[in-house]
């Protein structure tokens, strides 16, 4: 049974309500599908205008007093199902998961099969089931929103209100019919009608949103990461990295440094190629994302060096050096078809009292380095309370030194002469 068979019945008027939301939905189908014809880079923006579209269509066919073309009673419904399905996997595809092809159709598939069994749409029934079936698809909308962390909080938490609130508005049905008698469906399909106008115009802005919080998400990527490895670059590395050291001095917590040099890198260049060599880099890179924590701080320190600063003492940042290098190890027993042997140094610094130099911690894991390097290199040395603080004064002198002839800071160094 349509669920706006009972139009006329309201004090407002419905049939222009319906023309105008159908028109709005339409309108703002075509734009979202001219935008993405703009930018082909955010394939969503098609299937939220498809969506759109699709919800004008139903809306329409729901709303028309003589349809041109007679077409089964769920026809509409199974229209604004599959509009709920489409939308759901845009979500996905704009959050990078992979496509649910059967979630799309299943509630219209759900609704016409229904619509084969007599009686079961009719008496109010139909709009039970619907109430049933839109909030559950709005509420793993939500749940798709609400797992995505890229955006600002205000942005996510507007795009999991909103489709909370339309499913709220269609469970209201269930309410008027479990306490209010019989004949009242003329409030709640002005609510809707209304509804669906302010939720059209209010996802729309949210979808937009999300859209220039992904762009500048990808500009501020960009502009802090490397893009060889995928790591932090040296700059935005230094800009989290004291973060992590005021958050762990207000806990009263450790903080670690890990310096990594990759062994005899000179040579696999010379050997197999700069092709190669660039392999091995972003190797590297995969493993050590792979082996350290979601709150681990990790970047590329320039040419094949790279650092990290992690969260922890002594004992967590063992296991984490290790990690890498024994994982970095058997990745790089062979790299592109050529048998590399590429191996991993590490030094590694801890501070128990809060860290007002991140160069001073830098230059401890650096000696500890030189020595991991001295000692027959793929090894971790850790450096002590008792490291010799004239030798990190003098390496941490001789960094600003450079920083100072350069007036930047360097973004590749190759000083090893042991590499």
């Amino acid at each position: 049974m349509s669920p706006v068979g009972n139009l006329q019945s309201s004090s407002l008027d419905l049939p222009t309500l319906s023309l105008v939301a159908v028109c709005i939905s339409g309108l703002l189908g075509l734009f979202l599908i001219i935008d993405w014809l703009q930018q082909r880079n955010v394939r969503a923006l098609a299937w939220w205008g498809s969506a759109y579209l699709i919800g004008a269509s139903s809306m329409a066919l729901w709303s028309m007093p003589t349809p041109l073309i007679k077409l089964p009673e769920a026809v509409p419904g199974a229209l604004t199902f599959l509009a709920c399905g489409t939308i759901w996997n845009g979500v996905r595809l704009f959050q990078g998961r992979r496509l649910l092809p059967s979630a799309t159709f299943i509630g219209a598939a759900v609704w016409l099969a229904l619509g084969q069994i007599p009686g079961v749409l009719e008496n109010g029934n139909g709009q039970i089931l619907g109430a049933l079936i839109v909030p559950a698809y709005t509420f793993f909308i939500a749940i798709e929103l609400w797992r995505e962390r890229r955006r600002t909080r205000y942005s996510r938490a507007a795009a999991v209100v909103v489709p909370c609130l339309h499913a709220g508005i269609f469970l209201m049905p269930l309410a008027m019919h479990a306490f209010l008698p019989a004949g009242h469906n003329a409030a709640w399909l002005t609510v809707f009608t209304l509804e669906t106008i302010l939720y059209a115009v209010g996802t729309a802005f949210i979808v937009m949103l999300m859209v220039k919080d992904y762009h500048v998400h990808v500009y501020r990527t960009a502009a802090c990461t490397d893009h060889l490895t995928g790591l932090l670059n040296r700059r935005a590395f230094f800009e989290n990295a004291l973060t992590l050291c005021t958050q762990q001095a207000k806990r009263g917590e450790p903080v670690a440094m890990l310096m990594f040099d990759l062994d005899h890198f000179k040579s696999i260049n010379d050997c197999f190629g700069h092709a190669v060599g660039d392999e091995v880099l972003r190797l590297f890179g995969q493993v050590v994302r792979a082996s350290t924590r979601a709150n681990d701080i990790i970047g590329r320190f320039g040419g094949e060096e790279f650092i990290a600063i992690v969260p922890g003492g002594l004992e967590s940042v063992t296991k984490i050096a290790e990690r890498v290098r024994s994982g970095f190890e058997a990745a790089g027993a062979v790299v592109a078809t050529h048998a590399v042997g590429a191996t991993v140094s590490i030094g590694a610094a801890t501070s128990h009292e809060p860290v007002t130099s991140i160069d001073a911690l830098i230059a401890r894991a650096d000696a500890a380095l030189y020595r991991a390097k001295h000692d027959g290199r793929n090894r971790l040395r850790t450096a002590g309370d008792d490291v010799s603080n004239e030798r990190a004064r003098l390496i941490t002198a001789a960094r600003r030194a450079r920083v100072s002839a350069t007036g930047s800071l360097p973004q590749f160094s190759r000083r090893r002469a042991v590499s």
